[in-house]
């Protein structure tokens, strides 16, 4: 299934609460938190977490607040530190790492990115955080529109 396939089953679903996941909950699905709470209606909770929490990278900061978006006040989660029963569906982000497990069944989607936070030097860092952040509007403002 490919991710518009997603947007499409997601908008049937109506979800009241969406949670992204990534297993240092630093990067990706900070990322994607940050997007989809600027755009998702009122009435949707959006959250993210990770298998191994880490700490929020600072290249995610700099290029959220690039376009507006801060999430300076944002923190690394465990699926654990969550109110896991209102989830009603997981998006993970995760590529070439082991993908954390939600702990029930919740509508489930795999958007594999790459991991920006593993890209070369700091300026390759910052160009692939950007990169994964235009990709992941892209994604969430079809979700969302």
């Amino acid at each position: 299934m490919s991710w518009q396939d997603d947007i499409r089953t997601l908008r049937e679903l109506r979800p009241k609460h969406i949670l992204f996941m990534c297993v240092q909950n630093s990067a990706r699905s900070q990322l994607a938190e940050g997007i989809a709470r600027r755009l998702a209606p009122p009435e949707v909770t959006i959250s993210s977490a990770g298998s191994q929490p880490a700490f929020v990278r600072p290249q995610a900061i700099a290029v959220l607040g690039e376009i507006g978006i801060d999430i300076s006040g944002h923190t690394s989660k465990a699926v654990a530190d969550l109110d896991t029963s209102t989830v009603d569906a997981v998006i993970t982000l995760c590529a070439e790492e082991v993908c954390p497990v939600f702990p029930r069944q919740v509508a489930k989607f795999h958007w594999g990115l790459p991991d920006p936070a593993s890209a070369g030097d700091e300026a390759a860092r910052l160009a692939a955080f950007r990169q994964v952040r235009d990709e992941l509007a892209t994604r969430l403002k079809a979700l969302f529109s």
